[in-house]
C-alpha cells in the first residue's frame, strides 16, 4: 500500500453478489491456464505475487469482541454470547498467537523463496482480522500484481476450510473493484502433501521418546495416540469434497483426516523398526475438537475429552495429542488442548504430550513453496509427491464442492460455479 495508507484498512468485505466469468472462462477470475476448469493445471503459469490467507485474530482485549463479531456476522449472536467465547482470548491477554505465527510464516516464506531465486512478494490477508484480504489485494494491485497465487492456512476439504476462502476472494474482489484486473489462482488442499506431514512424524516419535525418558517401565502398549481435529457439522462434513467421490459419512473431511493419519502410524511405525523395534503396532484414532454449535445439531465425533476419560479403562497410561487438522499453535491448540484436553489427562492420571503444528517447520514452508512451483511450472499431475491415494488434491475446486447447508452456494472463485 501506499505510504499514505499505511496503518489504514478496508475491512472485512460484505459477502460478493457476484464471482463475473471472464468471456468463455468457466472458472471466476481465473489465469487463462485455469480458466477453463481442469481439475490439475498442468500449464505453466507466471504469478507475480502470493496471496497468504488466513483466519486472523484479535491483537488487544478491545480487539476481541469486534473480532467475534466478524466471526459470527450473520448470525445474530448478541455480545453476552460472545464473552462466553471471548473468555479464551482474554485469558491471554486479549492476543490470539495466529496473527503473530502468520508473521513469522511469511517471514519463512520469503526466504524460502528468496533461496529459489523466485520473484514473488508474499501478501497476507485474513478473514476476519487485520490485515484484511480486501488489505492485501489492495497491496498486490497497488504493487503491480495482476497474478495471484493464494495460500490459504488449511489443508483440508471442508466449506471454513476451502470454500469459504474462495468466497473470501471473491467477496474482496468486488469490495475493492478489482474484478477483471485480480486474476486469483488457489493451491489445491496439501493435507498430504509430504511436507504437511513430516512435522506430525517428527512430533509423534519426539513425544513417544519424552514420554519413555520420564518413564522407562512404559510401553507402547500403553500410549494412545489421538489424532485430532476441529469438529464441524456432521451435514457440512458430508458435503465436504465432491459428491462424485462418494467418501460418504463425514465426507472428504474425514476421510482425508484419517488417510493422512494412518500415513503417520505407519512412518512411526517404520522409524521404530529402524531403531530395532520391529513389529510395533500403535494405538491410536482420529477424535475431534472445539465444537460450538447448538446440542440440537450432530457434529463430527467422538470428543477429544470424552475419549481420554474412557482411556484408562482400556489399560493406558499415557496419551499423546497430535493436532493433525492444524497448521500453527492458534487459539483453539493453545486452550483447547494445551488446557482443556491436559486437564482430562490428568483427571484421568495420564501422562500428557501435545505435538507441535507445522508452524515454521523447514519441511512444511519448502512443502508450501513447492505447491507454488507445481503451478508455476505446470508440474503434471503424476508427478505430484502426496502420500496418500486421495491426492494429489484439485487445483481448481469441483462444482458443489464443500457446500455450507445453512448458507448455500455464495460467489466464489478459483473453482468451477457453483
Amino acid at each position: 500500500m501506499t505510504a499514505e495508507n499505511i496503518g489504514r484498512t478496508l475491512g472485512k468485505a460484505a459477502p460478493a453478489k457476484d464471482a463475473p466469468l471472464a468471456p468463455g472462462a468457466v472458472v471466476s477470475a481465473a489465469t487463462p491456464a485455469a480458466c477453463g476448469g481442469a481439475p490439475w493445471v498442468e500449464t505453466p503459469t507466471e504469478y507475480d505475487g502470493i496471496l497468504l490467507a488466513s483466519f486472523g485474530g484479535p491483537e488487544s482485549q478491545d480487539d476481541v469482541i469486534p473480532f467475534l463479531r466478524n466471526v459470527t456476522s450473520g448470525r445474530g449472536i448478541p455480545d453476552e454470547r460472545l464473552e462466553e467465547v471471548a473468555v479464551h482470548y482474554r485469558h491471554h491477554g486479549g492476543v490470539s498467537p495466529i496473527n503473530e505465527q502468520n508473521r513469522q510464516l511469511k517471514v519463512a516464506l520469503e526466504a524460502e523463496i528468496a533461496r529459489r531465486g523466485l520473484n514473488l512478494p508474499v501478501f497476507w490477508g485474513n478473514r476476519n482480522w487485520e490485515p484484511y484480504v480486501t488489505d492485501a489485494l489492495a497491496e498486490a494491485r497497488e504493487a503491480g500484481a495482476s497474478k495471484l497465487i493464494a495460500l490459504a492456512t488449511s489443508a483440508y476439504s471442508s466449506y471454513s476450510s476451502c470454500r469459504q476462502y474462495r468466497e473470501d476472494f471473491a467477496d474482496a474482489l468486488e469490495a475493492t473493484g478489482l474484478q477483471g484486473e485480480l486474476e486469483i489462482d488457489k493451491v489445491g488442499q496439501f493435507f498430504d502433501h509430504p511436507g504437511f506431514v513430516q512435522p506430525f512424524d517428527d512430533g509423534v516419535l519426539e513425544a513417544i521418546d519424552s514420554l519413555r525418558a520420564e518413564n522407562p517401565e512404559l510401553a507402547l502398549a500403553d500410549v494412545e495416540v489421538l489424532f485430532t481435529t476441529h469438529s464441524v457439522p456432521t451435514s457440512d462434513a458430508n458435503k465436504s469434497g465432491p459428491d462424485t467421490r462418494g467418501f460418504g459419512e463425514g465426507g472428504a473431511y474425514a476421510a482425508q483426516h484419517l488417510a493422512v493419519a494412518e500415513v503417520v502410524v505407519a512412518d512411526v511405525a517404520q522409524a521404530l523398526a529402524e531403531r530395532g523395534e520391529a513389529g510395533v503396532e500403535l494405538n491410536w484414532q482420529l477424535v475431534y475438537q472445539s465444537r460450538s454449535g447448538p446440542a440440537s445439531q450432530p457434529w463430527l465425533e467422538p470428543d477429544i475429552n470424552d475419549v481420554i476419560e474412557g482411556l484408562p479403562e482400556q489399560g493406558r497410561k499415557a496419551v499423546i495429542v497430535v493436532p493433525l487438522g492444524f497448521v500453527s499453535d492458534h487459539m483453539e491448540v493453545l486452550w483447547d488442548l494445551d488446557n482443556e484436553a491436559k486437564e482430562s489427562a490428568e483427571e484421568a492420571e495420564l501422562a500428557f504430550r501435545r505435538t507441535p503444528t507445522p508452524g515454521v517447520h523447514p519441511a512444511y514452508v519448502s512443502g508450501l513453496i513447492d505447491l507454488v512451483e507445481e503451478r508455476i511450472k505446470g508440474t503434471p499431475k503424476a508427478e505430484r509427491p502426496r502420500r496418500t491415494d486421495l491426492g494429489p488434491w484439485y487445483d481448481v475446486c469441483r462444482a458443489g464442492c464443500c457446500e455450507n447447508e445453512r448458507l448455500g452456494f455464495r460467489p466464489a472463485v478459483a473453482g468451477l460455479q457453483p
